[in-house]
C-alpha cells in the first residue's frame, strides 16, 4: 500500500462517518416528527455500508454506502388532542431511541477521529521519507 492509497481509504473513511453523523442528526431532529410527505411518522434512517464488486484493487474504490430505512414500526402514543390522532386517539411516533442514536453518534465520532488520526500519521511519516530522502 503506498501512501496515497492510505489517504484515500482514510478519507472514505471519513466520509462514510459524516454521512453516518448526517443520518443520526436527522433521526434525532425528528423524533417527534409525526407527519412527514409520504403521509406517516418519520422513519429511522441509517447507512449501511458494504463491499462493492469492481476491478480496482485499492480498498476506498470498493465502499458503498445505502441509506435504509428502519422496518420497527412506529411507537403510538395514546393523545387524543393532537391532530395526529387516529380515530381510537393514537398518535403514530418515529420508533426512535435516543440512547441508541447517541451511541451511534459516539461510535460515529471516534471513528471518524480514527480516521482523521490515521491521515495525520500518513502526513508525518510522508514528511520523514522526504527528509531521508534530502539527507
Amino acid at each position: 500500500m503506498n501512501f496515497l492509497d492510505a489517504l484515500h481509504t482514510s478519507s472514505s473513511g471519513l466520509s462514510a462517518q459524516r454521512l453516518r453523523m448526517n443520518l443520526i442528526s436527522k433521526n434525532l431532529a425528528n423524533v417527534n416528527t409525526t407527519r412527514t410527505t409520504d403521509g406517516g411518522p418519520y422513519r429511522r434512517q441509517e447507512a449501511v455500508f458494504a463491499a462493492r464488486q469492481g476491478d480496482e484493487d485499492s480498498f476506498h474504490s470498493q465502499l458503498k454506502a445505502q441509506i435504509v430505512e428502519d422496518a420497527r414500526p412506529p411507537a403510538l402514543k395514546y393523545d387524543p388532542q393532537h391532530p395526529d390522532a387516529d380515530a381510537t386517539g393514537y398518535v403514530r411516533l418515529p420508533n426512535i431511541n435516543m440512547i441508541e442514536e447517541m451511541v451511534n453518534m459516539m461510535s460515529a465520532s471516534r471513528s471518524y477521529e480514527a480516521n482523521v488520526n490515521a491521515i495525520r500519521t500518513t502526513r508525518e511519516m510522508t514528511n520523514k521519507a522526504l527528509e531521508i530522502g534530502h539527507k
